[in-house]
């Protein structure tokens, strides 16, 4: 399997959250959501469909494969905790979510773990 890059990684996690906004995502709402041209997400979800990371229908519907989902997910958990965290600490919303999706890519899975544990054991 390819290696994807931090610009994979965001589309992945925008068709999950589309997916579970609407249900069905198609590349004009990749596009829409992101604010991107028709055009680079079209090239991009060829890079992830020739990678096997989404599936593309003859309707335009793209899914997400086991991969793409496994994928996704994690981002969408790292981006969800660190935006919760640096909540926390007073930054605002946007601030934060705006860093979280930076931060989401390069956090080690050791240091997101162990902030993961941090963060649990505080809402206790």
């Amino acid at each position: 399997m390819k290696q994807i890059f931090e610009s994979g990684e965001n589309y992945l996690e925008t068709i999950l959250v589309l997916h579970q906004r609407t249900g069905f995502v198609r590349a004009i709402d990749i596009a829409t959501e992101l604010s991107f041209s028709k055009p680079s997400v079209s090239r991009a979800m060829s890079v992830l469909r020739e990678a096997g990371h989404i599936d593309v229908a003859r309707d335009g519907q793209i899914t997400l494969t086991e991969s793409g989902r496994a994928i996704a997910e994690k981002i969408y958990e790292r981006h969800q905790l660190l935006t919760e965290y640096l909540t926390a600490l007073g930054v605002s919303p946007e601030i934060a979510a705006e860093d979280a999706c930076r931060m989401e890519h390069v956090i080690s899975e050791e240091s997101f773990q162990k902030l993961k544990e941090h963060v649990q054991n505080q809402r206790k």
